[in-house]
């Protein structure tokens, strides 16, 4: 019988609606939206916007989106974020306990740790692994906390230890690259490739700067090395785009490629240039006919993929006079994903806990 390994895994992802009724949008998404680094403002101001202007008309208006997308199993962010956590563990074998936890929504991130604890009560440590490559206040920061919250209130003798932002990790810009690469191959015709990363507010970029006086502050901020680019989440999403391009060679392409911001929320300055505009951009000024469009921030397809660009964004597209959007999923549950996972927990194995 093998030694039950003392380090148990906990994968966190975003989260989603227990389905894709309004009632359940409005639990999930007051959830969401009045987490203080989501809406990173005054609590009653964040209050009045949540309750006063987004819950009375967000639910049904996300409930017919999330219809869209919705697989037969469930959820596609839940779906396979449980496929990824199928193939780790028997990659790492049953006697180390691999688990899930949504930020928002369920598995919660306590159910997380309680399933492993009830797999391995003697567990001494933790490794938790923010689905996110990049670092932000409303992404990694968010599940970071609340798993600190939930270990100190509950589980306070265990040892925690937390992946940081991975996007400059050679295993996860080979299995982004891999992703992407079928795609373009298959579809030589395409005139643009688009990364389109999830937006936020320029104010939150700025709050992260713990230089205080880098970040959107400088020219070419994200060019210039400083220290604030290790909680940066435009810089990291630039060098993701840079990493990706790399791999691929894009640069020797005929086609071109940029970065974008999606899913904007409210009148505040955000960073650009959103994903929406940009696409009407390339089909009226650029003339572009055929983009394609990959999504390197989420780790699992999700609404904001899923629906955001692969229906709405493809229809703003083909309206402005393009002829077609080609999404191209996540890294989801790729073999070269959990090589990265695979690796990255190996390195806290004890010798005599790893598959040889």
């Amino acid at each position: 019988m093998e030694k039950q390994s003392k380090t148990g895994i906990l994968l966190v992802n975003l989260g989603s609606p227990d389905s894709y009724e309004p009632a359940d949008l409005k639990v999930y998404l007051r959830e969401f939206l009045t987490d203080k680094r989501v809406i990173d403002l005054p609590t009653p101001l964040r209050k009045f916007i949540v309750e006063g202007m987004i819950l009375p008309f967000r639910p049904k208006e996300s409930a017919e989106a999330y219809e869209l997308i919705w697989w037969d199993e469930g959820s596609p962010l839940i779906v396979i974020t449980q496929r990824v956590i199928d193939k780790l563990q028997k990659r790492l074998g049953d006697h180390v306990p691999v688990s899930m936890g949504m930020r928002y929504g369920n598995p919660s991130i306590e159910a997380g740790f309680d399933d492993l604890m009830e797999k391995s009560p003697d567990l001494e440590e933790v490794f938790v692994i923010p689905l996110y490559p990049q670092y932000a206040m409303a992404t990694t920061e968010t599940v970071i906390e609340k798993a600190k919250e939930v270990w100190l209130e509950k589980y306070p003798n265990l040892n925690v230890k937390f992946k940081e932002a991975f996007y400059d990790d050679p295993l996860y810009v080979k299995a982004l690259g891999e992703s992407i690469k079928p795609y373009i191959e298959e579809h030589d015709d395409i005139d643009h490739l688009l990364f389109s990363y999830h937006g936020v507010p320029e104010r939150q970029i700025k709050k992260r700067d713990i230089t205080g006086d880098h970040c959107l502050k400088c020219e070419d901020c994200c060019n210039v090395n400083s220290p604030a680019h290790t909680f940066c989440y435009r810089h990291q999403d630039l060098m993701t785009t840079k990493n990706a391009a790399e791999y691929l060679d894009l640069d020797n392409k005929k086609f071109t490629y940029s970065s974008s911001f999606q899913s904007k929320l409210g009148i505040d300055p955000w960073l650009t240039p959103a994903t929406d505009a940009e696409l009407v951009r390339l089909a009226e000024e650029e003339g572009a006919k055929k983009v394609a469009v990959c999504c390197p921030a989420f780790i699992s397809d999700c609404i904001e993929t899923l629906e955001e660009i692969g229906i709405r964004g493809k229809e703003d597209f083909v309206e402005a006079g393009g002829d077609d959007l080609i999404l191209i999923p996540c890294v989801n549950d790729s073999d070269l994903w959990i090589d990265a996972l695979e690796n990255w927990c190996g390195e806290l194995l004890e010798p005599a806990e790893q598959i040889t």
